[in-house]
């Protein structure tokens, strides 16, 4: 196991007393042999007896966070502990990059108004994500648990809005892998209904973005996708190189346009297909109307180009140099290319029984030519301004 980087002193802390109490659920004369089975040094069983907490802490308060870590992993492997197990995302998590509770609170607000699920009752759902039925209740009763809590203030009166449900569920300071945990179960198709599953997915994703983060598809039973939060792509290494460009040109429609093409790559191939064409057709129109020039509802992008092409003085006959000639008609193909892969990738058309459907690797091909040809027509457009 790497090192770990330093957490703050509280999670470390968190994760030994943790530890420790999860051990102390072992009978007394089995913890000796848990402690030495976790590499943590064994004794006699009469010290066991006197406290099972105290002896388990003892021989952890002298063990790294790394060895302190792999023991609480070991046990989980064989036992579960819910708060053993936040505590040891928590350390963990400070190795990655972790969402932040603006993230968390605006997914949350998703559910306003709105039932959690609509295919089975909230309840249900929430025992498979949280052990309600053994978490403590938020009035810190001795006799109640917070699934009482839930039917309290969820079925009895109805009076927690779906956010401070998930506030007391601790879903904004919770592991982010619990959290995840979350995402992936309210947007399972068990719980939802399709067209509500797919919404979700869809606004979940706009603001899991922000943090690099992504619910994608990882398999499909009975026609129905499953979900998991997984790292965003990164994309392409001109990306940035793009978007600077075509923000400066246009802040608006062609650089929103842009990105999203990008955010749809991965997640929707057709959708980036199809927004690949129009953002060059975008940048077709809008350089035409720049220059003066005119251009027609019915033009299609090969004709759109054609004519900036004459504007830029791009088309191949305005160059005599040989590798001029070459580079502009391939600059011209790619063009018509991209129009004639929207027609038979994107979404603008039924795909039929017998069409090709798109991966994220042609999304990322029609994608990322198109941001390069739109930059290079901007910046051509610009150097001519320029020039006078």
């Amino acid at each position: 196991m790497p090192s770990m980087a330093n957490p703050p002193p509280a999670l470390a802390k968190e994760l030994r007393h943790c530890l420790a109490a999860a051990i102390s659920d072992f009978k007394a004369y089995d913890v000796p042999a848990v402690c030495k089975r976790l590499g943590l040094g064994d004794g006699t069983a009469e010290e066991a007896f006197s406290s099972k907490y105290k002896y388990a802490s003892s021989r952890i308060a002298s063990r790294s966070l790394d060895e302190v870590l792999g023991a609480a992993r070991a046990l989980l492997a064989e036992h579960e502990d819910f708060p053993l197990t936040e505590a040891a995302h928590k350390v963990e998590e400070t190795r990655v990059t972790t969402i932040s509770e603006i993230t968390r609170r605006r997914i949350a607000a998703l559910f306003d108004g709105k039932s959690l699920c609509t295919e089975i009752e909230e309840i249900d759902l929430l025992r498979r994500i949280w052990p309600i039925e053994t978490m403590p209740s938020v009035y810190q009763s001795s006799d109640r648990h917070l699934a009482d809590d839930i039917r309290q203030h969820t079925i009895n009166n109805d009076d927690w809005s779906n956010r401070e449900l998930l506030e007391n569920l601790g879903a904004f300071t919770c592991s982010q892998a619990q959290f995840f945990r979350f995402l992936e179960h309210v947007t399972d198709p068990l719980a939802q209904k399709p067209e509500r599953q797919a919404e979700l997915v869809a606004n979940i994703n706009v603001y899991l973005a922000h943090d690099h983060y992504r619910l994608l598809q990882i398999r499909e039973a009975s026609g129905c996708p499953y979900y998991a939060v997984k790292p965003a792509p990164k994309g392409s290494p001109a990306d940035a190189a793009i978007t600077e460009v075509l923000k400066a040109f246009d802040p608006g429609d062609i650089h929103g346009r842009w990105e999203a093409a990008m955010k749809r790559r991965e997640t929707e191939p057709a959708g980036a297909i199809t927004l690949a064409r129009t953002l060059l057709e975008d940048v077709c129109k809008w350089i035409i109307h720049e220059a003066g020039e005119e251009w027609a509802e019915s033009d299609d992008l090969p004709i759109l180009y054609r004519k900036l092409a004459k504007i830029l003085k791009l088309a191949p006959d305005d160059h005599t140099e040989q590798v001029f000639r070459q580079i502009l008609g391939s600059c011209q193909s790619i063009v018509e290319s991209l129009g004639s892969l929207r027609n038979k990738l994107g979404d603008a058309h039924s795909i039929g029984p017998r069409r090709a459907r798109p991966a994220p690797r042609h999304a990322e091909l029609a994608v990322n030519l198109s941001g390069a040809m739109s930059t290079f027509l901007v910046s051509t457009w610009k150097a001519m301004q320029d020039n006078g």
